[in-house]
């Protein structure tokens, strides 16, 4: 798994490490970064480390894949995450995507997305992808329909109460396109 790296023109995709923790707190602690995510606000560099160990690693370790840091090559640094998780409350696998606010609106999401869909249709063999967003959140919604995501419902996700955006992308329609 450590081994893996996804390359676009502008960005470099591989599994988070520990040596990460600074990028990851500067992502996981911006308030903007975290406002339409259900995730709470990391303030803690040992927040980070604890966010890379027991959720990144361990995810990589018991599914075999999980989310990847995002680094953009101009500036060499952590500027989110993209990837796949395997959600076990739900039985499925989504596709999760978060960035700085200084690299929102430059076609980041989309770009590193794509690449990690190759990866997880043609080398992970996923059969389908969800895609759950807050409505309120519609730039990250027109993400996924760029992606060729189809909207199948709006209801809360599992053990939560606030209404979701389901998306949904199968295999078959990644092939299509």
């Amino acid at each position: 798994m450590n081994k893996v790296q996804l390359e676009t023109d502008r960005l470099l995709l591989r599994p988070f490490k520990m040596g990460d923790e600074n990028g990851v707190l500067e992502f996981c602690s911006n308030k903007l970064a975290q406002q339409h995510t259900g995730d709470v606000v990391r303030s803690t560099l040992q927040e980070a480390v604890s966010l890379i160990q027991d959720v990144w690693l361990a995810d990589y370790e018991k599914y075999g894949y999980g989310r990847f840091a995002v680094i953009h090559k101009n500036d060499n640094k952590i500027i989110g995450f993209n990837g796949v998780k395997y959600l076990s409350d739900f039985g499925h696998t989504d596709l999760g995507y978060r960035f700085l606010p200084e690299y929102w609106g430059k076609g980041i999401a989309t770009e590193s997305s794509k690449a990690i869909l190759a990866y997880a249709f043609s080398d992970l063999k996923l059969k389908e992808l969800y895609g759950f967003v807050y409505p309120e959140n519609p730039a990250s919604a027109q993400v996924l329909k760029k992606l060729k995501f189809q909207k199948t419902a709006t209801k809360p996700y599992p053990n939560e109460i606030k209404a979701t955006d389901w998306f949904l992308l199968t295999k078959q329609t990644y092939e299509r396109q």
